[in-house]
């Protein structure tokens, strides 16, 4: 649809070009009231439908590289088309919406949850349509104290420790993902470290995790300069339910010390996403207190369950850590992006990512006083998102009580699930069931070639298939998988907002359909 013309009359001197313009030329008003009123209720309208209508697909797409490139026109047009928004939403329906991964769906049961809500949406709307840039206090003051108070809010909800809220001296703010919280957290360790020893030590600074840590963590020390080499990757045990070893980080920190190196960061994890394994914080703070050593700890999914008290205690000594974060998007109905993350030193964080205040653009716009913000020195970026404004509504429109809610009610169909794994000899769960994510496997006959290895192997051909097998058919459920200790498995990850009983259900009647399917064809059943 064309833009509307403005209402105030002028004239074109098509004779006086300048620059290729002609003087008076007025831009297309491009933000009309009324237009956007008008054609925000047909997103509206397009979005509740598509919710209406989200158990008719396949929540993964069937489509192969290329699908929609060849159906979409390789310039952008230069006039749009007669009512071009009607014409981009059916494009929406009949080109869109069969190539993507439907990840609201009630039977998507992959990797971890990108959780929503009808307020959590609107409030990235309401976000997008202020449009603000609260790079600094001044650039939007109520923006900056608004994320000052929610994440105050979202801390006590958590039930963290004050020392990591702004009104205990400490202080966080939103970013978009656990990415760029460990990325900003090891960047303010390594200045805070290099000041201490010299820049010139900066090729002996190592890192520590286990080989359950996000791979967000070694590109954050990628790009933080650590040498590929001094990324100490700590192995873990199916026996010690894939936790980090606090004994194995101690001797390997002090192997790197006897060595002449300088241990810089460690990245502890509460819920890592192989299998949500904890890993023991406050033997691992005392392992690693005597180095100077910075501890971070990655909540990303498991973080939003501290909301519940009967979880508090897998949160057991992060009030000795130097920072930690985690994903309101995954569980708390938040909506992406939204990645929460605390300090109890923002000092540290501010002196190794702010900028000159002298800068031209920022001079003006520089406010001094006590509690005052300036949000651009807490991140990679300058411009910034309103990521408040929609966990304040969130927070205000359900209250914390209905997200306790959604987290019990995730685990209870979880826990089902694990019970109806357990009720099936040919299966096993792999590890300890924490949250809402069951990792589980079908059994194969014991050692169907004649030894243990072959046995193992055919584990994990059998369980490969058996995954192929079930997010191939139409209408059932998505799930992912991992390869810990070994051991190929299934992942099936409870959180949609949509997701009741029936589907939980539903998703163990295709697993056992499937896997009585291929191990009749291997012979292995009658």
């Amino acid at each position: 649809m064309a833009p509307p013309s403005h209402s105030h009359a002028h004239t074109t001197n098509a004779s006086a070009p300048k620059n290729g313009f002609t003087v008076d030329t007025m831009p297309p008003c491009l933000l009309d009231s009324d237009e956007f009123r008008r054609q925000g209720y047909r997103i509206i309208d397009f979005v509740s439908g598509y919710y209406a209508r989200m158990e008719d697909y396949s929540v993964s797409p069937k489509v192969t590289p290329g699908f929609l490139r060849s159906h979409l026109p390789v310039a952008a047009p230069s006039q749009p088309e007669p009512d071009a928004l009607a014409a981009a939403l059916d494009d929406v329906r009949d080109l869109i919406l069969p190539g993507i991964t439907h990840w609201q769906s009630p039977r998507h049961f992959a990797h971890f949850p990108a959780s929503s809500s009808s307020i959590g949406a609107l409030g990235e709307a309401l976000a997008a349509g202020l449009n603000v840039v609260p790079f600094t206090w001044t650039a939007s003051p109520a923006a900056t104290e608004l994320e000052m108070v929610v994440v105050d809010w979202l801390a006590r909800a958590l039930h963290l420790p004050e020392s990591f809220m702004f009104a205990g001296g400490g202080g966080g703010t939103f970013l978009g993902t656990s990415c760029e919280a460990i990325l900003c957290t090891l960047v303010t360790a390594r200045d805070r470290k290099l000041a201490e020893v010299g820049e010139c030590r900066m090729g002996d600074l190592v890192v520590y995790c286990s080989d359950q840590t996000h791979f967000a963590f070694h590109k954050a020390a990628h790009i933080a300069g650590i040498r590929k080499a001094n990324c100490r990757v700590i192995a873990t045990r199916r026996e010690d339910q894939f936790a980090l070893s606090p004994a194995m980080v101690k001797s390997a920190m002090q192997m790197d010390v006897d060595a002449g190196m300088v241990p810089l960061f460690l990245c502890a994890s509460v819920g890592t996403t192989p299998t949500t394994a904890v890993d023991p914080v406050p033997e691992l703070c005392v392992a690693v207190a005597p180095h100077g050593v910075w501890v971070h700890v990655d909540a990303a999914y498991a973080g939003s369950a501290f909301i519940c008290p009967e979880f508090l205690h897998l949160a057991d000594g992060v009030e000795a850590v130097d920072s930690i974060s985690m994903n309101p998007h995954k569980w708390l109905v938040s909506n992406n992006d939204c990645c929460a993350l605390w300090l109890k030193q923002p000092s540290t964080l501010v002196a190794a990512l702010g900028t000159n205040r002298d800068d031209v653009i920022l001079k003006d716009a520089a406010t001094d006083g006590d509690g005052v913000v300036d949000y651009k020195d807490w991140s990679v970026t300058l411009t910034r998102r309103f990521r408040a404004l929609k966990v304040w509504l969130v927070f205000r429109c359900y209250g914390t009580d209905a997200l306790r809610d959604v987290v019990r009610a995730h685990v209870r169909l979880a826990v089902l699930f694990e019970q109806m794994v357990r009720g099936d000899a040919r299966c096993e769960v792999v590890a300890p069931r924490r949250f809402a994510l069951v990792c589980f496997r079908l059994r194969p006959p014991a050692a169907p070639l004649g030894g243990a290895g072959d046995s193992h192997v055919m584990a994990n051909k059998l369980n490969k298939t058996l995954l192929e097998a079930v997010n191939r058919t139409s209408r059932g459920p998505y799930m992912s998988s991992a390869t810990v200790g070994g051991e190929y498995l299934l992942r099936c990850a409870v959180g949609s907002t949509l997701t009741e009983e029936r589907h939980v259900r539903d998703a163990w009647k295709v697993v056992q359909d499937q896997g009585t399917a291929i191990l009749r064809e291997m012979g292995w059943m009658p």
